[in-house]
């Protein structure tokens, strides 16, 4: 996968063997191999057999990476399953210029549309991650990433309508967009996770072992977390994702609206340079706009 982002910085394993050298003596000399991701902000690298290296690929991700080492461990006691848990906060360098960090190895499969083994299974895991997520009453909360009004989203996502013109049923995705806008707003913010994306679910024998990315972590309308519907889990399963998150009409059309936005503006950026991005784009694309017209 070669650049993203015209502003991005170049990272290489090279990099990470000298900023842990040097930073983190205790752990020189471990080795470090590159992990395979469709992450779009963030390089991750393993250090020896237990750690995780993330470094911002662009100067947006620089905030994510404090927002977590004081979030995540405040975050981490109150939810189901693992989530990413920061080791070591590295220091900006000569060669690198923002801060990075190191995290604990989590062991499991990223998990792929179209692959869920045990769907239903998956969706109550999920819905269990989430409920707990919305009963968090941690004080000071960040506001979410995507969490506020649809309508913050409109221009963005009908530009990148007009810009898959010929690419996709574009009548049908302005109709659902436009039912998504036209649904009640929430009554109240929740903490969301906000980017249930599925290679941010790490999963043992079909079933989720843990959650890991929390930049865009906060309080929000508690549909941004409804997106694993159309992102990872079959029709078959969205029922009972649905009945188990209690998601009345409205919540279920935003968090439609909000699965269908992130899609439409990934899938003309990324489908050159991100080819599992563009990929599930395309997939919650289908799977949306199927949805709507069913």
């Amino acid at each position: 996968m070669g650049k993203m982002h015209a502003d991005e910085a170049e990272i290489d394993g090279a990099l990470v063997l000298r900023l842990v050298a040097d930073q983190f003596p205790q752990w020189a000399g471990l080795p470090v191999e590159e992990i395979p991701s469709s992450g779009t902000v963030n390089a991750m690298y393993r250090l020896g057999d237990s750690l995780t290296v993330r470094l911002p690929r662009v100067k947006g991700g620089v905030e994510d990476i404090e927002k977590e080492f004081a979030w995540l461990p405040r975050l981490a006691p109150l939810l189901p399953v693992r989530i990413s848990t920061p080791v070591g906060l590295g220091r900006p360098a000569e060669e690198y210029p923002w801060p990075w960090s190191v995290q604990e190895w989590i062991e499991g499969s990223v998990a792929v549309a179209g692959e869920v083994e045990e769907p239903v299974g998956l969706a109550e895991d999920l819905a269990s991650f989430v409920r707990a997520f919305r009963r968090i009453e941690l004080p000071d909360g960040p506001p979410a990433y995507r969490g506020g009004p649809l309508e913050l989203q409109d221009a963005g996502t009908r530009a990148a309508i007009r810009l898959l013109e010929g690419w996709i049923d574009t009548e049908t995705a302005l109709a659902a967009w436009g039912s998504a806008l036209a649904a009640a707003p929430p009554s109240a913010s929740t903490w969301v996770h906000g980017d249930l994306m599925p290679s941010n679910l790490l999963l043992v024998e079909g079933r989720l072992t843990a959650v890991i990315d929390f930049a865009t972590a906060g309080l929000g309308d508690p549909a941004c977390d409804l997106i694993p519907a159309w992102n990872l889990l079959p029709a078959s399963a969205r029922p009972a994702y649905r009945a188990a998150l209690d998601a009345d009409d409205a919540a279920w059309t935003r968090g439609r609206g909000r699965a269908l936005s992130m899609a439409l503006i990934q899938l003309p950026y990324y489908r050159h340079t991100n080819k599992g991005i563009a990929a599930n784009a395309q997939h919650v694309i289908d799977e949306v706009l199927a949805d709507f017209r069913a």
